[in-house]
């Protein structure tokens, strides 16, 4: 996949120079789950899915988006609450934590900081605020530019944005190419957030890493131009071999492989007459399932902990949702989990499929416990 496409602008920072790097062709939107039942029409798996690169500012970003937001709302992980709890604790030792006001961003999958800070003496408002925070919020935001600008002009002139994101560099390290999906329009690296950033007048100063989703950074952005600690220099560091075009185009080789391991497990276990479920409806299975070519006799079902998703469908595919304690009284053979953060979770919680877990994953599903 070669070549420049022009016309639509970065929605960063408005440059022209875009490079596809991961086209997935037409498949189904990953935040519209059908009735269990409900046919497949051919407009329910045409939409376009590809991620282009800004030669300018080094954006990665959704190229286009035809779809409509109707994401029922999951159910927040606790690895995901955990996480939240260490990174508050880390910023207060930094010092960072100062004022008496916070304001945060939402994200479309749920979860908040807040009560963390409210604990702390903080007063949630809706202006401007000494400490600001986004996690995962900023790339459902489709004019990327016009986001950060908000968000700065919501930080107080002696206050920090705290803003996390799922690394640019984890997603192609890990070959996490379905972390693309319509809905996040854009996949940062940490020299991408420092241009966009430095066009609104903020700096980061400080950077903490975290295990979640295989890969995440925080950042601590203050207003004007601030020097970096340590583990910003790192962090950017680390990314760079990560992050380049040759890098980014080996997504396309990597998918391919993962729809492909995926589809030849399947089939064996079907050969094998093993009964395979999964855990997880989560937005990044749909594209690999529509890619596998997966269907209800390669997947009985896959249970969801959300009641919003239960009684409904993948998308593009006739699997039905259900609740975990069908799942458990399925008694399957195999349960595939579609999100490996979960195991430890799942793992504690249903000790009756203790050795059937099998983690999906781009080398091929691997056997969890």
């Amino acid at each position: 996949m070669n070549g420049t496409v022009m016309g639509r602008g970065c929605r960063g920072c408005r440059g022209t120079e875009l490079t596809p790097v991961l086209d997935l062709g037409k498949v189904p939107a990953a935040d519209h789950f059908p009735l269990a039942g409900s046919a497949i029409d051919a407009a329910e798996i045409a939409h376009p899915l590809r991620m282009d690169v800004c030669g300018a500012c080094g954006l990665a970003q959704l190229a286009e988006d035809d779809t409509r937001t109707e994401e029922p709302r999951g159910i927040e992980p606790q690895a995901l609450r955990d996480q939240a709890a260490d990174a508050v604790a880390r910023v207060a030792r930094a010092g960072l934590l100062r004022g008496h006001t916070v304001r945060e961003f939402g994200s479309p999958h749920g979860g908040t900081w807040l009560p963390l800070l409210v604990e702390r003496g903080f007063a949630d408002v809706d202006g401007v605020a000494d400490v600001v925070l986004d996690c995962f919020g900023i790339m459902h935001e489709p004019d990327q530019r016009a986001a950060f600008a908000q968000r700065a002009a919501a930080t107080a002139p002696t206050g920090v944005l705290l803003l996390q994101y799922h690394s640019l560099a984890t997603i192609v390290a890990a070959g996490q190419w379905n972390a693309l999906r319509h809905g996040h329009f854009a996949y940062y690296s940490l020299e991408a957030l420092q241009r966009l950033l430095k066009a609104v007048g903020m700096s980061v100063a400080m950077a903490w890493q975290f295990d979640l989703y295989g890969g995440t950074v925080l950042i601590g952005a203050v207003h004007g131009a601030a020097e970096p600690d340590d583990a910003v220099r790192a962090v950017r560091a680390a990314e760079s071999e990560h992050t380049d075009l040759g890098a980014l185009q080996g997504l396309q080789r990597t998918t391919d492989q993962h729809a492909r391991l995926l589809r030849h497990w399947l089939d064996a276990m079907a050969a094998r007459r093993r009964r395979v479920y999964a855990y997880g409806a989560a937005s990044r299975a749909v594209a690999l399932f529509s890619l596998a070519g997966v269907h209800r006799g390669l997947i009985a079902a896959v249970a969801d902990a959300s009641p919003a998703k239960q009684g409904r469908r993948m998308p593009g595919t006739d699997i039905p949702i259900i609740s975990p304690a069908e799942l458990v009284r399925a008694q399957p053979d195999f349960v595939l989990l579609t999100l490996r953060d979960l195991l430890p979770e799942v793992g504690a919680r249903f000790p009756e499929l203790d050795g059937r877990w099998v983690v999906d994953d781009p080398a091929g599903p691997s056997e969890g416990r």
